[in-house]
């Protein structure tokens, strides 16, 4: 690792965004990714459902729809046709790479269906282990070095130019220089107490960002996935896919009663936010436990479809697809993010890129459409690498930045973390009221008067936007639902 000597490529992030923008640099230019953590501890390894994609170009068409449907009005139109349409380049470029999705006995691609698509275009791999899959495939056929347990703190920015970073690596602070920087940091996690999210998922960048004067959007519209086992003591909850619903699973009460169709004629195909809205006012309104039903499976195909699940839910002591698994809402995916353009470029900066889940094209809207995430990492990615690599911008003088003072983690902070993640579920969550922000706004206000380090700092700068963008947004749309109590 050089630090005193600048990168063509510094990229944040090892996920699927960050790690397919690499494969899309050539190998010849001189690239560094930072990972966070160890190399799996990202949102793509733990991916379940699998990668939607246009079947064909006559799928095009119907792909944009749906996306368009789940995003109640607030999608970028011409991202969410770039994303379908490049959805036909990407996949078979994975294939011709070597990735293997699975396929059927006669060797055609397997597709599945999810929430609120017409028809069956999810692909997976490993059944219901695509993320891993994907994940570990990039990983081995990356050409550029990485450095690992180096957790960004702050970006050197001044005036229209980001000349670097800085960093804890391997505890040391450290300042990385590049001409250009990706950001691939993935979404905010953990600021909530119940997540599906990778521990390193902790909205630091966003909060850089906006110290850094670089725009955030539609911060307010937070995704929770409605089957989640939550009782396990980790703070990533174990997510159970989609999938399993899309191939016929069903989420019923304490009497074995289908109550989803008392909220949505679609029933457990009903999109994500009307799931989570209506297992959520069920449970309070009934005082009824909610179950995952999966016993219509036959034992050989759910061991096969959904191996992953069995074995980690196995650990948990239940027996499936026999036993019905309690679940709740969790929080999954941050729809907005950091402004863009639809080549992954900041604007008012030279040379910085944001892709994946931290960034907002806004290609999802108002509630993303299942198993779109991982198609736009790939399509966003592989743009943002594609467009760096034709402006080949580069600065040769560096001002001077003032030295980090102050300590990047205090006593009381974990403390202190905890409150502002069951804040943040309590008050701003799957259902919200204008009193109840407000207390969460109070709490943030309160939080950051006192001694904190800079890690925590930059939470709360990124749960002040949410909550500040939630009240700023007075109806509900989407995964924003809004009581005026």
């Amino acid at each position: 690792m050089k630090t005193s000597t600048k990168y063509d490529v510094i990229i944040i992030g090892a996920g699927i965004a960050g790690l397919y923008a690499a494969l899309h640099i050539p190998k010849e230019r001189d690239v560094l990714i930072l990972c966070k953590d160890i190399p799996w501890e990202c949102n793509t390894f733990y991916a379940q459902g699998g990668v939607a994609a246009a079947v064909d170009e006559g799928d095009v068409e119907s792909h944009i729809k749906d996306t368009l449907n789940a995003g109640a009005g607030l999608c970028n139109e011409e991202a969410v046709r770039v994303m379908v349409e490049e959805s036909l380049d990407v996949i078979p470029d994975l294939i011709a790479r070597g990735f293997d999705f699975d396929r059927d006995d006669n060797g055609r691609l397997q597709y599945t269906k999810e929430a609120a698509h017409s028809r069956p275009r999810i692909l997976h791999a490993g059944g219901d282990a695509t993320g891993r899959y994907l994940h570990r495939f990039l990983m081995k056929i990356n050409p550029h070095p990485f450095i690992y347990n180096a957790r960004v703190f702050d970006l050197l920015r001044s005036g229209d130019t980001c000349y670097g970073l800085r960093a804890l690596i391997n505890d040391e602070i450290k300042e990385l220089y590049a001409d250009n920087i990706i950001i691939a940091s993935g979404g905010v996690g953990s600021l909530y107490a119940y997540h599906t999210n990778s521990r390193t998922i902790s909205s630091d960048i966003h909060g850089i960002c906006l110290e850094r004067g670089i725009k955030l959007d539609m911060m307010e519209m937070m995704q929770f996935h409605p089957t989640v086992y939550v009782d396990n003591p980790w703070a990533r909850k174990q997510l159970l896919t989609e999938a399993l619903r899309g191939e016929g699973a069903q989420i019923v009460d304490e009497e074995g009663r289908r109550f989803l169709f008392d909220y949505d004629e679609r029933g457990e195909l009903a999109p994500r936010d009307i799931v989570s809205r209506a297992v959520f006012d069920y449970k309070k309104r009934s005082e009824s436990r909610v179950f995952l039903k999966m016993d219509m499976f036959e034992e050989e195909f759910f061991a096969h479809r959904f191996p992953n699940i069995k074995n980690a839910l196995a650990g948990l002591g239940f027996n499936l697809p026999h036993d019905l698994v309690p679940i709740s809402p969790a929080f999954h995916y941050a729809i907005g993010g950091i402004v863009c353009d639809l080549d992954g470029r900041v604007p008012g900066l030279e040379n910085l890129y944001v892709v994946g889940e931290a960034a907002s094209t806004g290609v999802h809207g108002a509630n993303r459409l299942a198993s779109n995430s991982l198609l736009e990492g790939l399509v966003f990615g592989r743009r943002a690498a594609l467009r760096l690599n034709t402006e080949a911008f580069s600065w040769s003088h560096k001002p001077p930045f003032a030295e980090f003072k102050g300590a990047l983690i205090e006593k009381d902070d974990t403390i202190l973390k905890q409150r502002l993640r069951r804040t943040m579920w309590q008050e701003v969550g799957i259902v919200r009221t204008r009193s109840g922000l407000k207390r969460a706004l109070d709490f943030v206000d309160d939080v950051q008067h006192l001694t904190i380090g800079r890690l925590l700092a930059l939470r709360l700068k990124t749960a002040r936007n949410i909550i500040e963008s939630a009240l700023a947004r007075g109806e509900s749309v989407g995964a924003h639902y809004i009581l005026n109590e």
